[in-house]
Formats: structure tokens, C-alpha cells, sequence
């Protein structure tokens, strides 16, 4: 049935699960918000599961590589040929996997790395932090920069308008996995995440029957991971594919990035739940997405004002 079809998508397993349910009683919910309890499985042929992270990850870097070549082969100014557009993904996307994962003990799990040095190997654990991702993706455009007689700066241009898309994915996949979700709050479109209720994974009919109820309205959150994978993904694509559609100051496209994506997730940050072993770090609102912001920012506006000053009429091809 549609209802159930639509149920199940959502995540509202119960409608797949429970076949005693009559479609009188699906569309009587008593509860306000919507609960959101993917299966973290996409796909299982026999031993083998897909997860949705991977999933994620793998839209994510062939938008990359489609955007990427398409871009090289129109805006030739650029000077990039295909086999720079996969050599450039690939060192990318080493750094974003060991960059976002040590970034993430660093900043968000210093003292777990100290008490288990081992933990850091442990990325089945789950824990990836944007900025330690940011760290990997410039070390690796450097590299790449060397390698091919590059500024940094003319592979960072190249590659910066194509990161937001990649972002919006890793969004998606929090919002699948049901973490990294916002603060409560009674607004229409508010959600219920299982994994910030008191239940276990193997208690869904508990969960479902306590949630068709009305419990756990008071557990609705914001889903922030939607605001993110909408503001510093989406929209932050839109403006800087615009914006790099014709020449412009060698480093203004990155400036433009990290100005963007500052101000994207310093805005977002005051409806995402800050981290539970974190919690504020100073008067009740800053957090250590905010911390983290706020050189970005500042990075930005500098890189720009820099670029403009040095380079007001950039040259049609980089080489």
C-alpha cells in the first residue's frame, strides 16, 4: 500500500514490520512528528550489506568526478584534463578519510585517543569531522599541486566549487543514520530521532508503540543534518558554481568557500545539539562547531581581499 510504501521509506518501519496494523490505524498517529528509524542497511544480497553511509560516500565522490570532468572540458581557462580530475578525487578522498578521522579524535575525542590510542583505527565506530576532513583535502591538493607544477591555489580554485555537493551527501547520511541531530524544539517540521530516545535498537515495537502514542513528542529535534546538507551543501553549490563560471582572482574561489561554509555552519550551529561529551564550551551557546567556524570566516574574507588586491584581472588560463 502507498501508506506503508511511504511509511517504510521514511523510516516509520512500523507499517513493514508489523502487518497487523490496518491502514484506519496507520493514519490515526497520535504523534506530531515524525520518527525517523532508518535501516542502516541499504542494500543485503546474502553475507554482503551496503550501508547507507557508503552510499553516501559513493554519490558523493561520482558527482565529483562527473562535475569535475564536465568542468574541465568546458571551462578550458582551467587547463585540467580528465586524468587530473580522477588523480586529484583519489588523493582527495584519502584525505578526507584519514583527515576527517584523526581530525575528529583531535577535536571531538582527545580524551578517548589518550585512553585508547587504538581507537583511532576504529572507524566502524563511527566519528568523521568536517574540519579534520578540510585538513586532509588541502594537504592532498597540495600534494597534487606539487605534482603537477600547480600553485596551490590553482588546484584549490578547481576543486572548492565541487566540495558542497559531497558535504550535501555526508549530510544525507547522518540524517539516514539518525545522528548528529539538533536541539528540541516544537516546530511543525520537528523530528524524533530512535537513537535519542532511551530505547535499544532491538526494542522497535516499544519505540513505535510509545511514539504512535504521543510519549516522545518532547523528544522532537531539529533536523539540523537537513539544514546542513541544504545550506553548506545545496546552496553553498549553487554559489560557488555560479561564481566560478568564469575567471576570477587566483584564491577567491577557496576564500569564497570557506567564507560560505563559516558562515553556513556557524548559523546551523545554533540549532545542532552540541556534542554529548562536549556539551557548550562557554556561556551556554559555544560550541566547538562554532570554534571551528570562526577562522574559517575569518580565512575567508582575508584569502578574498587578498585575492582582488593582487590579481583584479585574472589571466584566462591557469598554467
Amino acid at each position: 500500500m502507498p501508506v506503508t510504501w511511504l511509511a517504510s521509506t521514511l523510516g516509520l518501519s512500523y507499517a513493514a514490520r508489523d502487518p497487523h496494523h490496518t491502514l484506519g490505524r496507520e493514519l490515526s498517529l497520535q504523534s506530531n512528528y515524525l520518527l525517523i528509524n532508518f535501516d542502516p542497511v541499504a542494500v543485503a544480497i546474502g553475507p554482503l550489506e551496503i550501508h547507507w553511509y557508503g552510499v553516501m560516500y559513493l554519490l558523493a565522490f561520482l558527482a565529483f568526478w562527473g562535475i569535475g570532468n564536465r568542468r574541465a572540458s568546458r571551462q578550458t581557462w582551467w587547463a585540467w584534463s580528465q586524468q587530473d580530475v580522477s588523480d586529484i578525487l583519489f588523493y582527495g578522498m584519502l584525505g578526507v578519510v584519514f583527515g576527517g578521522r584523526i581530525g575528529y579524535m583531535l577535536f571531538y575525542g582527545f580524551e578517548l585517543l589518550i585512553q585508547d590510542p587504538l581507537s583511532l583505527f576504529k572507524i566502524w565506530d563511527g566519528g568523521m569531522s568536517f574540519h579534520g576532513g578540510l585538513l586532509g583535502v588541502i594537504v592532498a591538493m597540495a600534494w597534487f599541486g606539487r605534482r603537477t607544477n600547480r600553485s596551490f591555489w590553482q588546484v584549490a580554485d578547481f576543486v572548492a566549487p565541487m566540495v558542497p555537493l559531497g558535504l550535501a551527501f555526508g549530510r544525507l547520511g547522518n540524517f539516514i543514520g539518525g545522528e548528529l541531530w539538533g536541539r528540541l524544539t516544537d516546530v511543525p517540521w520537528a523530528m524524533i530521532f530512535a537513537k535519542s530516545t532511551a530505547f535499544r535498537p532491538a526494542e522497535t515495537a516499544a519505540l513505535n508503540d510509545a511514539w504512535r502514542s504521543g510519549a516522545l513528542d518532547h523528544l522532537a529535534r531539529h533536523p539540523s543534518q537537513l539544514y546542513q546538507a541544504g545550506m553548506e551543501g545545496l546552496a553553498l553549490f549553487l554559489i560557488l558554481m555560479w561564481y566560478s563560471k568564469r575567471p576570477r582572482p587566483r584564491a577567491a574561489v577557496s576564500g569564497l568557500f570557506l567564507l560560505g561554509y563559516g558562515v553556513f555552519r556557524l548559523i546551523v550551529e545554533f540549532f545542532r545539539q552540541p556534542d554529548e561529551h562536549l556539551g557548550f564550551l562557554a556561556m551556554q551557546w559555544l560550541t566547538m562547531g562554532m570554534l571551528l567556524s570562526l577562522p574559517m570566516i575569518l580565512a575567508g574574507i582575508i584569502i578574498i581581499l587578498f585575492a582582488y588586491h593582487n590579481d583584479p584581472a585574472p589571466a584566462k588560463v591557469n598554467t
